[in-house]
């Protein structure tokens, strides 16, 4: 293991360890030269956050430091809260991609998402959604970092993601004679209830469709409709009425317009969406997440990773038209949360893609709230994650030099702190944990 995520993973395990003599509250004050709140346009020079047993209570310039407090002076650094990604495959790697992927066992799956997950914390990302995942093994990873098993990011998971038979989630590469099937084929609208029904009871925070075709699916292409909009429906009516959100993988002009009509929560990857689109999503209020980073790595890297021929033509076709209705949806000012696709990529360069939002349209600002307090709404975590304020949870990174005139900063951080606890610190000369 490499040294840095060696110390990192020992510091979270001291962090978490309980305490069975503590008495009274637990006290941090960070200090920072600057602060990045994440819900204001403001930069706080300097800073100090207040936290008591993992929540903040107390933001400021000047703050006083109460009596037996820790105090974690993190010097010329920039404070922002924790990151947010809200669509990964933890469970998945790269180098499975293509028929590699079909020697891939649940309890394999399950080893990746914990080393995946602790990755994607080191890189500063506190919370995360992952989309699709064999066997739950995305809801034994939660419940293992909630239980404090395990370190990574606060998680919402989907389990298995649901769609057609022979769609983009119904893995397609094996030869008519194993008449495999996906776990979450559902076809027509009362199997796609009961699919949803299903997930919700194993242990879905949230359900994952597949509303087109995609790139890396054999026999499908982007832009073709796959769901019914009557299949759609039924989805996201059970999922809704069991207080779980939606996200549809919609490449296709035809299947967004569908699935934003039909209530979903988000739309990833958007690629083809058209100005009708984009105002559904507006007036809808539909997320709309662009995966806009891993057009470079697919293109560079995919036939190595074991990529067919045929993902790569797709991803060729496809890839600078999701960026230019990225661009488009910019101009719209439509809502827009951080999610990366990683698995697709390597985990942990999550931040890779900051740059790319800031290429093609949003200002730096824009680019770290998409990851903070608007990808937090999306999650349903508002109220406790995504800004540095009084009542939140104790998420914070921090990071040398100053993100808005380098986005890039953001691919180095220095500092990552969850729920009050230290988890990396690379900044302090001790490096010690909270």
């Amino acid at each position: 293991m490499h040294p840095v995520l060696k110390r990192s993973l020992v510091l979270s395990l001291l962090a978490s360890w309980p305490v069975l003599a503590a008495e009274g509250p637990v006290r941090v004050a960070v200090k920072a030269a600057h602060l990045i709140d994440g819900k204001t346009d403001r930069v706080l020079s300097p800073a100090v956050v207040l936290i008591e047993d993992g929540r903040i209570v107390q933001v400021g310039a000047a703050l006083s430091v109460p009596a037996g407090a820790k105090v974690l002076d993190l010097g010329q650094a920039t404070l922002l809260p924790g990151l947010i990604d809200v669509h990964v495959h933890l469970t998945g790697v790269p180098e499975n991609s293509g028929y590699k992927g079909l020697g891939v066992s649940v309890p394999r799956e399950a080893l990746y998402g914990a080393s995946n997950a602790l990755k994607t914390l080191m890189a500063g990302f506190t919370s995360a959604r992952n989309v699709a995942a064999g066997g739950y093994s995305d809801v034994a990873l939660r419940e293992a970092i909630d239980a404090g098993q395990l370190a990574g990011p606060r998680l919402l998971v989907s389990g298995p993601a649901l769609g057609i038979t022979g769609g983009h989630c119904d893995e397609n590469l094996l030869p008519p004679k194993f008449h495999y099937r996906e776990e979450g084929v559902a076809d027509g609208p009362w199997e796609a209830r009961a699919k949803a029904r299903e997930v919700i009871k194993y242990g879905a925070d949230l359900i994952k469709v597949c509303a087109s075709g995609g790139v890396l699916s054999k026999g499908d292409q982007p832009g073709a409709p796959q769901l019914t909009a009557e299949e759609l429906h039924a989805i996201v009516e059970e999922a809704h009425r069991a207080g779980r959100k939606v996200a549809a993988h919609a490449h296709g002009t035809q299947s967004i317009k569908e699935a934003i009509r039909a209530g979903v929560d988000s739309i990833e990857h958007a690629s083809l969406i058209d100005e009708e689109g984009l105002s559904l999503a507006k007036a809808y209020g539909t997320f709309l997440v662009f995966d806009i980073y891993n057009d470079d790595f697919i293109l560079q890297e995919g036939l190595k990773m074991g990529m067919l021929p045929e993902s790569i033509a797709k991803e060729k076709a496809v890839g600078q038209l999701q960026r230019a209705s990225f661009t488009r949806a910019v101009k719209a000012e439509a809502r827009m949360a951080f999610g990366t696709d990683a698995g697709v990529y390597p985990h942990g360069d999550n931040a890779k893609q900051f740059a790319l939002l800031v290429r093609y349209g949003m200002t730096p600002m824009q680019a770290i709230r998409s990851a903070t307090l608007d990808a937090a709404e999306l999650l349903g975590w508002k109220d406790k994650v995504g800004s540095i304020e009084p009542g939140k949870r104790a998420d914070l990174i921090a990071v040398q030099g100053d993100p808005l005139t380098d986005i890039r900063v953001l691919e180095d951080v220095r500092f990552v702190m969850k729920d009050g606890a230290v988890v990396k610190d690379t900044l302090r000369p001790s490096g010690s944990g909270g």
